[in-house]
C-alpha cells in the first residue's frame, strides 16, 4: 500500500508534503503505532520487529517529510506538532482502509449476511456455545439467527432453508442431508410424573416400562427417529403403548406432569428443563443420545463452510464431543 501525500502537512494550503513523496505501508504502520504507544519497545513488540528497525523507519520517514515527527529524549517520546497533525489526518483514513479491506475479504469469502442455526431442545447447550463464539470471532459480519425446531418436523426447517445448519438428535438417515460431526453425547433418562411408581427408583432398565404409556409424534418426524428415542417395545418384545401425539417438547413435558404418560429424554433435560412435578430417572440400558450438526447436501455456502470448520476446530480444542 502507498499513501501519496499528507493532507494539511504541507505549506498550509492543504496540499501534499515532501514534494508528493509517498508513504510505504511499513512507514505508515510504524508511524501510527509509535504515535499511539509513544514507546519504541512497545511499538517494536506490536509490529514484531526490532527497536532498531522502528527507529530506522521513523528517521527515513522524517527525512521524506522534511521535519521531525517525534520529540524524543533518552526517557521520553512524544509527538511533535507536525507529527500530531499528521496522526490526526492519517489515523481515521487508515482505520477506514483497514475496515474496507476486512469487508472486501468477507465479501470475497461470502461470509456476510445471515446464517440460520437451528437447534432441538438442549441441542443448543454445552459445546454449541463455544462453537457459536468461535464462529462470531472469525466471521463478525455474519449474523447468526437461532431458531428452535420441534418434534413434529425436526428436519423441515433445514430442508426449507429456514435454517442453514441444524443441531439435532441422531439418528438422521436422509440422503439429501449431510450428518456430522457429533458435538454432544449423553445418557438417557425417563421423565415421569411426581408420585409415579418409578419416580423413587435410582435407575431403571427399559424392560421396566412394560405396561406404561409413552407418546406418539405428530406430522413428519421420521418413524425411525422417533422409534430410537421412544422405543415401541421392551427388550423382551413387550409392547409399550403410545398415547397422545405430541408436537413440541414443552407439550410433552406438560402431559408427563399431568400423568398422561412417561417419556425417555436425554439426561441434560433435567438440568435445563427441571420442574417440580416431573422426576427424571436414569435409564441404564438405552444407547446414549448424540447431537450432531446436520446440513443440506451439495455445495455449501461460504458461511456454512466456515461454520462447519468452526465446529471441527471447537471439537479439536475440546477433545471431542461434549458429554453430560
Amino acid at each position: 500500500m502507498q499513501v501519496s501525500g499528507f493532507a494539511g502537512a504541507g505549506d498550509g494550503s492543504g496540499g501534499t508534503a515532501a514534494g508528493g513523496a509517498g508513504m510505504e505501508r511499513q512507514e505508515l504502520e510504524t508511524f501510527l503505532t509509535l504515535a499511539e504507544e509513544l514507546h519504541f519497545g512497545r511499538t517494536a513488540e506490536r509490529l514484531l520487529v526490532s527497536q532498531a528497525r522502528v527507529s530506522q523507519t521513523v528517521k527515513k520517514l522524517e527525512r521524506k517529510i522534511g521535519a521531525p515527527l517525534f520529540e524524543r529524549t533518552s526517557r521520553v517520546v512524544c509527538l511533535a506538532p507536525l507529527g500530531r497533525q499528521l496522526y490526526e489526518d492519517l489515523a481515521p483514513l487508515h482505520r477506514r482502509m483497514e475496515e474496507a479491506v476486512a469487508r472486501a475479504k468477507d465479501v470475497a469469502r461470502g461470509v456476510t449476511g445471515e446464517l440460520g442455526v437451528g437447534f432441538l431442545g438442549t441441542g443448543a447447550g454445552s459445546l454449541t456455545q463455544p462453537i457459536l463464539k468461535l464462529f462470531r470471532e472469525r466471521c463478525p459480519r455474519c449474523e447468526i439467527r437461532m431458531r428452535e425446531t420441534q418434534f413434529q418436523d425436526p428436519l423441515g426447517p433445514l430442508r426449507s432453508g429456514e435454517v442453514d445448519v441444524l443441531f439435532t438428535c441422531l439418528p438422521v438417515r436422509e440422503p439429501d442431508l449431510t450428518v456430522g460431526p457429533v458435538v454432544i453425547r449423553e445418557p438417557r433418562a425417563l421423565a415421569v410424573p411426581a408420585g409415579h411408581r418409578l419416580a423413587g427408583r435410582a435407575s431403571l432398565v427399559w424392560e421396566d416400562l412394560a405396561g406404561e404409556t409413552c407418546f406418539a409424534v405428530v406430522n413428519s418426524a421420521p418413524a425411525y427417529w422417533w422409534d430410537f428415542h421412544v422405543p415401541p417395545r421392551t427388550p423382551s418384545g413387550r409392547e409399550i403403548r403410545r398415547g397422545q401425539a405430541v408436537a413440541t417438547f414443552q407439550e410433552m413435558m406438560t402431559l408427563v406432569a399431568t400423568g398422561q404418560g412417561v417419556s425417555p429424554v436425554i439426561a441434560s433435560v433435567e438440568t435445563y428443563y427441571s420442574r417440580p412435578d416431573v422426576v427424571f430417572v436414569p435409564v441404564t440400558d438405552l444407547p446414549p443420545a448424540e447431537v450432531a450438526l446436520i446440513r443440506r447436501g451439495g455445495t455449501a455456502t461460504a458461511a456454512t463452510a466456515a461454520f462447519v470448520q468452526a465446529v471441527h476446530d471447537a471439537l479439536d480444542a475440546h477433545g471431542g464431543p461434549a458429554t453430560f
